[in-house]
């Protein structure tokens, strides 16, 4: 019946990272609940491991290192973890995620049971969608879903742009119809 429901629709996929067993099956649940397909670990590491970046320190720099996030095929579309983990903290894994060039559009939520907002700051100002406060609730991961739908129109967005260029090139040259030039930085342009 599972596979049913996966199959017949799309299912986002999330990463949750917790060293706290508790916590851990807690965001299990509130996600699983939210019909969200789930991973969980219990390290920054591990989720690296996952995520097949566990050796990228060296191909950072490296101009080859722009291998497919899809490690073990599965997508992952958001990741979630706690910030305070021993051995890698939740802001280390995000900024090692978005120093990632597979990697670095992955929407990521960091989650902590202390409220410190010099913490939550700097966890925004690097990258991360949204700092929750422990208990995480179903309110917080009802906030999760916008994030999904961001990860996923770039990924289509930039499908869209690199498969579409023939046919955007055609509408421009078409006096009848909108003309559309393409915008190096952001998509395309209507003018």
């Amino acid at each position: 019946m599972g596979m049913a429901t996966a199959e017949t629709q799309p299912q986002f996929h999330v990463l949750a990272v917790d060293d706290s067993v508790i916590d851990r099956k807690l965001i299990e649940k509130l996600l699983k609940t939210s019909s969200y397909q789930v991973t969980a670990v219990d390290s920054g590491s591990k989720a690296l491991e996952f995520l097949g970046l566990l050796n990228e320190e060296e191909e950072i720099n490296s101009e080859f290192a722009s291998f497919s996030p899809h490690h073990h095929d599965i997508e992952v579309n958001l990741i979630i973890t706690d910030y305070c983990m021993p051995g890698m903290t939740g802001y280390d894994l995000l900024r090692k995620i978005k120093k990632s060039a597979s990697l670095k559009d992955i929407p990521v939520v960091i989650m902590s049971s202390e409220n410190v907002p010099s913490r939550i700051n700097r966890c925004l100002e690097e990258g991360a969608e949204e700092f929750f406060l422990k208990p995480v609730q179903l309110s917080d991961v009802s906030k999760l879903k916008p994030h999904l739908m961001k990860g996923k129109s770039k990924e289509n967005i930039n499908g869209e742009i690199n498969n579409n260029k023939r046919k955007g090139m055609e509408e421009i040259s078409s006096p009848d119809r909108t003309r559309t030039r393409y915008n190096n930085t952001n998509g395309l342009e209507v003018i």
